[in-house]
């Protein structure tokens, strides 16, 4: 069974089919932004995408939509309350320059799917949809778009640590570690050129801003706090007299 979805206030079961449902198959899920007025369709889109391991933040209007963050997809229907979707679809894309976008739009509205693309979106659904062409056309987009945004946003040092600068997550191979925001930032800090002598100056200026005048033990800290929290996944060398340098453990 096959639900279709996208009728005005109205989500139903239409099609029989005993097919399991498309997966995308992503380490950490895609994080969609899913822009719909209409409460119970979000509702159950949600439901359907969650169950197929993605996250999902509803975004009622236009205004919140825009106000979001942390996405990697934008599902936005046209037909929004308060703005033009193909304005929140053109400001979307002025923000970012690579976050698809797809748009939810109804049968016949062929100008609005053209004025879209020309505003900057990457594909369309016509309500109403099924749930498997928006599965299938998730999966399509993340195969596209997920390999460069992730090699912009995340830092891989050796085999075991990914650092995602987009959402100052870092992960010890598939664990999540949580660090406080100074510690993340020397982390950072380091990783950026791995291997390389960092001096204890330049870290704490980039970390704490060239006038802070505190003592640099916390720097000595922080580092500590790091090596604990990552223990095993890379090493944190202090060189005396200069400052740190990151090792990736293979």
């Amino acid at each position: 069974m096959v639900q279709t979805l996208g009728n005005p206030g109205l989500v139903r079961e239409a099609v029989k089919d005993n097919r399991p449902l498309p997966h995308l198959h992503h380490t950490h899920g895609m994080r969609i932004l899913l822009v719909e007025d209409d409460a119970a369709l979000a509702a159950n889109v949600k439901a359907a995408l969650t169950s197929n391991s993605h996250s999902v933040q509803i975004a009622p209007n236009g205004r919140s939509a825009l106000a979001a963050s942390d996405y990697d997809l934008v599902l936005l229907d046209l037909h929004l309350p308060d703005l033009d979707g193909r304005e929140v679809c053109r400001e979307l894309r002025r923000r970012d320059e690579d976050v698809p976008i797809m748009m939810v739009t109804a049968a016949g509205e062929e100008l609005d799917r053209v004025l879209g693309f020309e505003l900057g979106a990457d594909d369309y659904l016509v309500k109403p949809y099924s749930l498997r062409e928006l599965l299938a056309r998730i999966r399509v987009i993340g195969r596209r778009s997920l390999p460069r945004r992730e090699s912009e946003h995340t830092l891989d040092v050796g085999r075991h640590v990914r650092i995602d600068r987009r959402t100052r997550r870092v992960y010890l191979d598939v664990t999540e570690v949580h660090l406080t925001p100074k510690e993340f930032d020397v982390l950072t800090y380091l990783c950026e050129d791995a291997g390389a002598a960092c001096r204890r100056d330049e870290i704490i200026e980039h970390v704490w801003g060239a006038h802070w005048f505190g003592p640099t033990k916390t720097l000595d800290a922080h580092v500590a706090a790091i090596r604990r929290k990552l223990d095993g996944g890379l090493r944190i060398v202090a060189l005396r007299g200069v400052g740190f340098r990151v090792e990736p453990v293979a």
